[in-house]
């Protein structure tokens, strides 16, 4: 399965992806996550891997998540012309998920952030979701995005808005 979406930032692209990049904002707008721990090299540069622990509703999830590109590398002073490159995999059970990420200069100060999404089911029970329910797939991430876009333009923190 493969979708991709997308989101308008209102803030000047170079401030866009130092938030989305700094791991201590994280559980500010990543709704129910619960942990993201390396487990080997720097949190955010290629080839560092995270165990990502994840709650959704009463379920809990774990993975392992791989950055497989940033670029480029310093997030600061980047030509406008160049857009930013977060690529990751992630592995769970009975799941695989490629998370291509670019965050182009739209303006002065909006930020267009265009996300494509590759799923792999494996197990029966994984393949089945997988084809019945794609929607919650795609709307899982736009919400992550939607409330990245709140947390980055209004300080709004996830936590403080969950059940």
């Amino acid at each position: 399965m493969k979708y991709t979406v997308s989101i308008e930032l209102a803030l000047p692209r170079e401030k866009a992806v130092q938030l989305l990049a700094d791991p201590a904002h994280m559980p500010k707008w990543l709704r129910g996550l619960v942990l993201h721990e390396a487990l080997s090299g720097e949190h955010g540069q290629v080839g560092t891997t995270s165990r990502v622990v994840m709650r959704m509703g009463k379920q809990r999830f774990e993975a392992t998540e791989t950055i497989t590109r940033r670029e480029p590398a310093d997030l600061r002073e980047i030509p406008r012309e160049q857009a930013v490159h977060f690529e990751r995999e992630i592995e769970g059970q009975g799941m695989w998920n490629a998370v291509r990420d670019r965050l182009t200069e739209a303006g002065p100060e909006t930020t267009l952030w265009e996300s494509e999404n590759e799923f792999r089911f494996g197990g029966v029970l994984m393949r089945l979701v997988g084809l019945l329910m794609p929607g919650t797939f795609r709307e899982q991430s736009r919400q992550h995005m939607r409330d990245f876009k709140e947390f980055a333009e209004h300080g709004t923190d996830v936590r403080e808005t969950e059940d």
